[in-house]
């Protein structure tokens, strides 16, 4: 029987969550993920777990989050003064906007603080510094 490697285009089902136990996403009730080994477009972690799966083969893996979304970054954190707020926004905690990145892309980001003189803007991906726990089935290579 052959394994997934690197270059295959692979078919999982999938489904994610925390180590609370929440859910994050799952392919359950969907089409399975269509992906190809290796080319980037998947967190490291989840990659690596299908590399040398058999079709049928199911496993459940622990990304850490070094190889998932990274760990949170104070960088991507973003103070903006109070005035230059849009008046039609009133910003509260937990609030998701979306800001225009520098190549004119969307950027969500969630209000993490208010005072009356700032808000401050969280520009980390929402699982950043998580540890993430994938049960994954592989359907089919291709």
């Amino acid at each position: 029987m052959s394994l997934a490697n690197k270059g295959n285009s692979v078919k999982v089902h999938y489904t994610g969550k925390l180590k609370s136990g929440v859910v994050f996403d799952s392919s359950e009730n969907r089409e399975p993920l269509e992906f190809v080994l290796g080319d980037g477009n998947m967190i490291k972690g989840f990659d690596a777990a299908v590399h040398g799966m058999q079709v049928g083969e199911a496993k459940s893996v622990t990304i850490p989050s070094e190889e998932a979304y990274g760990g949170k970054r104070d960088d991507m954190m973003v103070d903006i003064p109070r005035a230059e707020v849009p008046a039609d926004i009133k910003p509260e905690v937990g609030l998701d906007l979306t800001l225009q990145g520098p190549q004119g892309q969307p950027m969500p980001v969630k209000v993490v603080f208010v005072d009356d003189e700032k808000i401050t803007l969280d520009a980390n991906h929402p699982l950043a510094g998580e540890d993430l726990i994938f049960d994954i089935t592989l359907v089919e290579i291709a």
